[in-house]
């Protein structure tokens, strides 16, 4: 009864926090083109009170996410590209400027019609102890085994999971214990994509598949038509064919412009290219070493 106690005590202590957040809005428009775009945003997390400011993860960043098409954000390590992920969830405030879906602040939207028409997948997703169906149709009042099904194939998750033992209904283990890390992520896919979102995010998704399962999910990954993709990503083969690409660094968007255009001008995303190949080189170097012999390199970037 003691620890029962404790436990609703903190779960209302929770319920009665105040959020750092704008209260969300009421809109729920029956139609979204799903254009975001980011108004000379300043970002900074925020730390206690007694310790220095931190200094700013997004520098009044200005960009637009095209609706209907795909957008790629690349850049070194801390450069802001999660940060923006985390804002247009709105698990964050910017302290200056303003994020705009379909011109209107994000915070104009119903919390619940937002997250419906605005699906994210990362880099490390959570499943839940449970059937792979479960998993899949997670939230859904009425979601069918065909709706199921349907979005297993075009996230490359139907053949492996017909593979398990007892197919849809096997239990994944706690947080997706029983599957492998690239599996996981095929089923995070299928999650977000039987919801039809308008919007779909997808941080670092495919980075523990295999090559031929990222190669599959190109046709998710370049959106269904009318469907807008944000896509967050140190592999560049994954995001040659975007529509438009976004290089951040130090908190700034840096260039930007389709893959040719930031090839010609041999910039930063041109270097950051080169580093890749050179990586790939050396880590087949290191392969082909132990392995007491030397074959051909053929890169696959």
């Amino acid at each position: 009864m003691l620890n029962s106690a404790w436990a609703a005590g903190k779960v209302f202590e929770y319920l009665d926090r105040k959020p750092l957040q704008k209260e969300a809005g009421q809109l729920e428009p029956a139609s979204l083109k799903g254009h975001l775009t980011f108004r000379n945003v300043t970002f900074c997390y925020h730390t206690k009170p007694d310790t220095p400011a931190p200094a700013p993860a997004l520098k009044g960043v200005s960009l637009e996410v095209r609706p209907g098409k795909m957008t790629a954000l690349v850049g070194p390590s801390g450069g802001g590209k999660t940060s923006c992920v985390s804002l247009l969830e709105r698990f964050y405030e910017p302290q200056e400027g303003e994020v705009l879906l379909d011109g209107l602040p994000l915070h104009s939207y119903r919390h619940q019609y937002l997250h419906r028409k605005m699906v994210m997948v990362s880099q490390d997703p959570v499943l839940f102890s449970g059937s792979v169906r479960d998993n899949i149709a997670y939230g859904l009042e009425d979601c069918s085994m065909e709706m199921v099904t349907a979005a297993a194939r075009k996230a490359n998750a139907h053949g492996f999971i017909c593979q398990l033992e007892q197919g849809y209904d096997t239990d994944v283990g706690e947080r997706g214990a029983q599957l492998s890390a690239g599996q996981k992520q095929c089923i995070a896919i299928a999650r977000a994509l039987v919801r039809d979102p308008q919007i779909l995010i997808l941080d670092e998704a495919t980075s523990c598949m295999d090559l031929d399962t990222q190669l599959a999910m190109q046709q998710v990954v370049t959106g269904a038509e009318g469907q807008t993709v944000l896509v967050v990503a140190h592999r560049l083969k994954t995001v040659e064919e975007a529509d438009h690409i976004l290089f951040l660094e130090d908190g700034s968007v840096v260039e930007q412009g389709t893959h040719q255009q930031l090839m010609a001008k041999r910039g930063r995303y041109h270097r950051l290219k080169e580093k890749l190949f050179a990586d790939l080189d050396s880590a087949e170097d290191s392969l082909s070493g132990a392995h007491g012999g030397s074959q051909p390199k053929a890169h696959t970037n």
